[in-house]
This record gives structure tokens, sequence and C-alpha cells, in this order.
């Protein structure tokens, strides 16, 4: 863009580093009845999975040792997997101050002759570069990726981090789940499905099959969106960008680089973290008004 540039933003913001208090304390949650219904099913399936492997297959286990560690591995899997969803759909993914693009405010970036900035004629909204606007949200969004109904949310900017954590965290309990559920249609087949199960072999054998059926296209879906989202960011090309077949305006990060720049920092143990950076704001009712410790995670 020879003839001028887009606006950019003065600082570089990250999930794990600190926000503007406005932007912390913001309540962030997209009224879509699509989305809410997916998050709602996104997470009973998970809660189902959960029933199956712990209620079915490892509290009637003989074995004491198999159910404790595969119990608590597939559950910390879950609590991890269930964070990341909310942390996905309650962040912020990076939306444009809505309405911005007023006369007092133009005069104010006392612009040069020749720069050109760019107004989203929607939102009514100055653009920053590679910010583009989300119909459902109703917001232009920063880096967006893509929106997914599966969290009710944009992923973009602020929130990429989490998503990527919940596609990984998902794959990975979903992986668990049919590897539990071979070894316990092995085992039933052996004993002639007596004493593997507190249910009735017909209701094991629906609760498994269903559970594989769902493992399944799981494992499927996010192990394909996880690798598209680490792909993307290595390369610091978002879906929107590959698919309008953009040339970057933009200095590439590409690589680790790429990685460090939506993770924050160097590869440590907060990379796969979805508590990491999570604050928590305890306001005290007093006559000033003022707000209470802030704590973070």
């Amino acid at each position: 863009m020879s003839s001028g540039h887009r606006l950019r933003d003065v600082e570089q913001q990250h999930p794990l580093l600190d926000r503007e208090e406005s932007a912390a304390e913001r309540v962030w949650f997209i009224q879509d009845g699509c989305g809410m219904v997916c998050a709602f099913i996104t997470w009973f399936l998970v809660l189902y999975a959960d029933f199956v492997v712990t209620f079915v297959m490892l509290l009637p286990s003989k074995s004491f040792w198999y159910a404790v560690v595969n119990g608590v591995v597939f559950n910390c899997l879950a609590v991890l997997a269930l964070s990341s969803h909310l942390r996905t759909m309650l962040t912020d993914p990076g939306a444009v101050p809505k309405g911005n693009a007023t006369k007092k405010y133009m005069e104010s970036l006392k612009l040069k002759p020749g720069e050109v900035i760019y107004k989203c004629p929607k939102c009514c909204s100055i653009k920053p570069e590679r910010a583009h606007h989300c119909s459902i949200c109703k917001r232009c969004i920063r880096k967006m990726d893509h929106h997914c109904p599966w969290v009710n949310n944009c992923v973009g900017e602020n929130n990429q981090r989490f998503f990527v954590l919940f596609t990984m965290y998902i794959a990975m309990i979903s992986t668990h789940a049919l590897t539990l559920s071979g070894y316990q249609f092995v085992t039933c087949v052996k004993v002639q499905w007596s004493e593997c199960s507190d249910f009735s072999p017909p209701v094991t054998v629906m609760l498994m099959i269903f559970l594989c059926l769902e493992g399944l296209l799981f494992l499927s879906f996010t192990a394909i969106m996880f690798g598209t989202q680490v792909h993307s960011i290595c390369n610091d090309e978002t879906e929107i960008e590959r698919l309008k077949n953009e040339k970057p305006t933009w200095e590439r990060q590409v690589r680790w680089e790429g990685m460090r720049s939506v993770f924050g920092g160097q590869p440590s143990l907060l990379w796969i973290n979805p508590f990491a950076g999570l604050r928590l704001r305890r306001l005290l009712t007093t006559s000033s008004r003022k707000a209470g410790a802030e704590f973070s995670v």
C-alpha cells in the first residue's frame, strides 16, 4: 500500500500480558442462538463422555490403580478442555471500539496528507490492519481467523491461544476415550459381558457405541482444526486472509516468533495452561467505590 497506511495499534496486546483496564473488566458474551446451542451441545457431549468413562468403564473395574490413574488423567483433561472452551467463549477476541469513526476522533489523529485510514461502514469504526468485520458478533475483530459456533465467539487476536488449547485437549480426551472403549470392549467380550459394568449389557453397549462415535467425530474435527490453527500461527496468516488470498502488508512473525506472539514468551507450561493470565477481581463495596485486590493466576 504505497499511497498510505492503515491505522495500527500503538501497543500490541496479548492474552497472557496485561490488558487495558477497560478490556479486562468488560464482560464478553455473544447472544447468538445457534452459538449458544452449539456451546451447550459441546459441554453436554464432554460431560457425557466423562460419565461413560467414569461410571461405565472405570468404577466397575477390578484394577484399582487402572481406574484411579485413568480417571484422574481423563477428568483433568476434561477440566482443561472445558476451561479452554470457557476462556475462548468469554474472552474479547479483539473487538475494535464500536462507533469510534467520528469527526472529532478523526481530527485528533492528526493525519498527514496522503495518509489513509479505513472505516467499517457496518459498525462505524476505524479498522486497524488485519481487522475484519464479523456479521454475527457485529464488530470488527483484530486478526479475525473465523467465527466458530461451537465456542459461540470469533477466534481472533486475544483468544486464539485458548481455541488452540480447546482443540488440543478435546483431541486428547477423544483419543483417551477411544482407547478405553477398545480395552473395555475386549474385556467385556472375554467375560461374556458379566461383571464388566454395573449397567446391563445392552445399555453398556449402547453407551459405548455412542461414545465411540462421538470420540471419532470430535477427534477428526479437533485434530484438523488444531493442525490448521498451528499452521496459521506459524505462517502468521489467518484463515480469512488465506481464503481471500490477501497479500501481507505487515511484517510476518513466522514459526517460533508466531507461536511466541500468540502464546506469550518462551515455551513453558504456561503455554498449555488455560488459566494463565486469568484475573479474578474482587470488588469491595465502599463509599469511594474503589476496587479491591486483584489476583492473577
